[in-house]
């Protein structure tokens, strides 16, 4: 099955330091080279769905901004369709702190614009032939949550480090089939919550280095976090590589218990190398992490 992955791509600019928090009078200095990376999490989704050899393409706006013709140019490189409008915001950027353990600061600028709707000759024809959709959350999407319910389609989302309570989250957490969450910020219930109130049959909640936890109505299953086999170099990437590859096994029909496997190893995978388009997991060597 196909999959159209919804908003979320974008322009990191990754800055190394040597711990979190930055600690400085008024400078600090940086441990490596800065650098700028075609990222964000739908970027990181539809890049490890590709590893994985799921058929997948982003629908998304990008500015009419040098950022945008680099996001472009990247998604043709790496063969995964990009359909786009020029968002009057610009392209969307953040800044990420990264420390040498791994861990992340970002700082995003989602340049959302109020009110916006994403044109509906963007993203129609992709669903046409039927396929599952994976939302994130950018204010536009959440408007497309209602026709793709009518229309049949089953839908995704990661809800990131959602404390359980903010509004802008909540219209994604109880209209999507899988929900996608951190542990960071959860609030305790949370993911109860979205199973009595929403339509998720399945709630994902990602919790680092203890691992994840798979919340359904029949109860609650946690797994370990995999062994990454490497040293931890780069967490970005990570929660995407988990969601991406927890649905691309659920698509195939596989059971929950192997969908949470392979998410956790494709997770720990990620974190062993910095984010970019080879630093996801494919089908031969996830399989012989099983």
């Amino acid at each position: 099955m196909s999959v159209l992955v919804v908003g979320g791509t974008g322009i990191d600019t990754v800055v190394p330091v040597a711990g979190l928090p930055v600690l400085g009078a008024d400078s600090a200095r940086p441990t490596g080279p800065i650098h700028d990376d075609v990222s964000h999490t739908g970027t990181c989704v539809a890049l490890a769905l590709h590893a994985l050899g799921v058929e997948v393409a982003v629908a998304d706006t990008i500015g009419a901004d040098d950022a945008g013709r680099r996001v472009a140019e990247a998604f043709a490189g790496w063969d995964i369709p990009l359909h786009t409008a020029v968002s009057p915001g610009g392209t969307r950027r953040a800044v990420n702190l990264m420390s040498p353990d791994g861990r992340r600061l970002s700082l995003y600028d989602g340049r959302d614009v109020p009110d916006y709707r994403l044109p509906l000759s963007v993203y129609q024809p992709l669903l046409s032939g039927g396929g599952h959709v994976h939302l994130t959350i950018v204010d536009f999407a959440r408007h497309l949550l209602p026709d793709l319910r009518r229309a049949g389609h089953t839908v995704s989302t990661d809800l990131h480090d959602w404390d359980g309570t903010d509004p802008h989250h909540l219209d994604f957490a109880l209209g999507a089939d899988l929900v996608f969450v951190s542990a960071v910020q959860l609030a305790a219930g949370a993911a109860d919550r979205i199973l009595a109130e929403g339509v998720a049959s399945r709630v994902l909640v990602t919790d680092g280095a203890k691992g994840a936890t798979l919340h359904t109505r029949d109860g609650a299953v946690h797994r370990p976090a995999a062994d990454p086999g490497a040293p931890i170099a780069d967490t970005n990437g990570a929660g995407d590589a988990f969601a991406a590859a927890f649905l691309a096994a659920w698509l195939a029909g596989d059971a929950d218990a192997d969908c949470l496997r392979d998410a956790v190893v494709a997770g720990a995978y990620a974190c062993t190398r910095p984010v970019g388009a080879d630093c996801f997991i494919d089908r031969a060597e996830l399989a012989r992490r099983r």
